[in-house]
């Protein structure tokens, strides 16, 4: 009986020596062992058996050794960290906001350039309003130069 008794417990102690144990990060930045795997979403690392967990406890992170060192945050701190953080998220949204608008200028000015070179291509006469405000229409040199003047700009608009 006694023989059973040492049998059973020997094999109890070998199957939880032979677990696996997970290494991962909590939401509160903390380093956490366990033998089950952590909550959905969380990445971990999988250690080997017992005899492996006690070496990979000395390899924790030097931001958490930091950060633990450091202390909790006051209000203080934690309210200027929070507006700091406002401050790059506007800025941030600044820049992505201009860059739009510069790319649908750029867009908008494409257009008009290819419009402009299609119908000096289309051989339709043109004609232009000069400063006295009497009409004219545009002869084959002039014609040639609004077409490389319009090439230019959607080479340089549309590209």
């Amino acid at each position: 009986m006694m023989r059973l008794l040492i049998l059973g417990l020997a094999l109890a102690f070998a199957a939880s020596a032979s677990a696996q144990l997970y290494r991962w990060v909590d939401k509160d930045g903390k380093v956490r062992y366990t033998d089950t795997p952590p909550p959905g979403g969380v990445k971990a690392r999988t250690l080997g058996g017992a005899a492996s967990a006690a070496p990979a406890a000395s390899d924790t992170p030097d931001a958490a050794k930091k950060d633990a060192a450091k202390g909790p945050l006051t209000a203080a701190e934690q309210e200027q960290a929070f507006r700091k953080r406002q401050m790059e998220a506007q800025k941030a949204q600044e820049k992505a906001d201009l860059a739009r608008k510069d790319s649908e200028a750029k867009q908008e000015n494409c257009a008009r350039a290819r419009e402009a070179l299609a119908t000096l291509e289309s051989g339709q006469r043109i004609s232009r309003t000069n400063a006295q405000g009497e009409r004219y229409y545009l002869d084959d040199d002039a014609r040639a130069g609004e077409m490389e003047r319009a090439r230019a700009a959607v080479r340089d608009w549309c590209n």
